[in-house]
């Protein structure tokens, strides 16, 4: 039987990646803090393995006697406050998860990226793998961290270090997503109480894909490769039109100016709460992306719609208490 351990195990994609694995048959172990969140894994036959990735020592330790590491614990903040933690857990994090498979010897680290590596645009055009990154001069700290730890592991894949691929999943709807700090304005959509849409665009993706893009990316990846994990353009309009439909609620109607939007986020940073200039950028932009390399090599073929993975999102908050 194959082993395999999971960082980042406790959170959304995290949780429905490990029952997927264990489904599969897989030795699971994951590495945890103390104190951690495990209500979404505490019921799957895991193995745990106290660590962090900001402590080599303790990845160390933890990745000992495994055959494969996924690495998916980061940390997402559009806060310029934040940036120095993000360092610390998405970049430096990443080094210690790459020092640690190298002196165990791992056969692969699967890096869970980011589509935010690959960019955006202020216009609604599709990115994919060999898309140029255009937005540096936004210095936008979870693009650039997430961009900065990608070049280490593909680094470390290209000069013999490990064997290493990294999977670049779009936004990713599903089981608990709700629980994602990121999703204060899906919820509140989700509630009737969000008036206002922005301009702008994402992709979106469900979690059931991803986690099988991931296993996908284990069996086929190419060392020293990157696979975006997407599936459906949508305007940010038109992702609220469909939370809203699922909710069975009234669709928020009225476009927030994009120079607003701004105005707030600067404000925002100056009194470092609510909206921020990171935000603001973000929100306005189009996040569209293309998964054809995904599918020509991984063999990644998306089975549920932008919408099945809506639907899912929310009725979990049904379920969980977020929407009454």
């Amino acid at each position: 039987m194959n082993k395999i351990i999971v960082t980042g195990a406790n959170g959304f994609l995290g949780s429905n990646l490990c029952k997927k694995l264990v489904l599969q048959g897989f030795d699971v172990t994951v590495v945890i803090r103390k104190n951690s969140d495990i209500s979404e894994i505490k019921n799957l036959s895991l193995k745990y393995a106290h660590g962090d990735v900001t402590d080599l020592a303790s990845l160390i330790e933890a990745f000992k006697n495994q055959d494969y590491v996924i690495h998916l614990a980061g940390l997402i903040s559009y806060k310029k406050y934040d940036r120095e933690k993000m360092h610390l857990v998405n970049v430096l994090g990443t080094e210690n998860v790459i020092q640690a498979c190298f002196q165990n010897k791992i056969k692969k680290l699967i890096h869970l990226s980011s589509v935010v590596t690959i960019g955006s645009s202020f216009y609604p055009e599709t990115l994919n793998e060999k898309s140029p990154y255009t937005i540096e001069n936004l210095n936008l700290g979870y693009f650039e961290t997430k961009r900065e730890a990608e070049k280490k592991v593909i680094l470390a894949a290209e000069t013999g270090k490990l064997h290493a691929v990294c999977v670049n999943p779009s936004t990713i709807y599903g089981f608990a997503d709700a629980k994602k700090g990121s999703r204060k304005n899906q919820i509140k959509v989700a509630q009737g109480k969000l008036p206002f849409y922005t301009s702008g665009g994402v992709n979106v993706v469900s979690v059931d894909d991803v986690t099988d893009g991931i296993l996908l990316a284990l069996e086929n990846g190419k060392n020293g490769e990157r696979y975006i994990l997407a599936h459906e353009n949508i305007t940010i309009k038109k992702l609220f039109q469909m939370i809203a439909q699922s909710a069975g609620v009234k669709a928020p109607f009225i476009q927030l100016p994009s120079s607003i939007l701004h105005i707030l986020g600067y404000v925002g940073d100056f009194f470092k709460k609510g909206l921020s200039r990171e935000n603001a950028y973000t929100a306005t932009m189009y996040h569209w992306f293309d998964a054809d390399k995904a599918r020509k090599e991984l063999g990644f073929a998306p089975k549920k719609s932008a919408q099945d993975a809506i639907d899912d999102s929310v009725l979990w908050m049904k379920q969980n208490g977020y929407i009454n």
